[in-house]
């Protein structure tokens, strides 16, 4: 198994969405290393830090798993989505998304801040200057630092 921390904008897609729907399509990444972590290294059963970015403040709110290993990303053939892409065939994929489902909320919201002021997690990528990567993977060790920090 492996742990990774996925972001969303919770006005794009948050995780009290993801509990409404159980599960979802991780679609819309058109970044080229998050593409490759999904088709080449997330599998099903792999835990994920569901991470709320672009608000006050930043933050781990749950945990989600990889319900279904990766597939064509539907949005890159949706002329009307704002992740269409041209170059991308049915045939030819090239973005590509995983399923992931909810799995538990954390009792208490772990901050960016949190995160920072903990020293055991300053190896973390969501830590680092100038990391934006919206999939990042996890050690198992900062996974379960911040479970315990999210009160499970």
């Amino acid at each position: 198994m492996k742990y990774w921390l996925m972001k969303s904008e919770p006005d794009a897609y948050s995780f009290e969405q993801l509990k409404k729907d159980k599960t979802t399509l991780w679609d819309g990444i058109r970044n080229y290393q998050a593409r490759n972590f999904m088709t080449k290294e997330m599998d099903v059963g792999d835990m994920v830090l569901f991470y709320h970015s672009n608000t006050k403040p930043p933050g781990v709110i749950g945990l989600a798993k990889v319900s279904k290993k990766a597939v064509a990303d539907p949005t890159a053939f949706d002329k009307k989505s704002k992740y269409f892409d041209e170059k991308s065939k049915k045939e030819e994929p090239r973005w590509f998304c995983v399923e992931v489902k909810y799995f538990k909320p954390f009792k208490n919201y772990v901050s960016l801040e949190d995160v920072k002021n903990e020293k055991t997690l300053s190896n973390m990528k969501v830590v680092q200057k100038g990391m934006r990567l919206s999939i990042q993977p996890v050690l198992e060790k900062e996974f379960n630092r911040i479970c315990k920090m999210g009160g499970l």
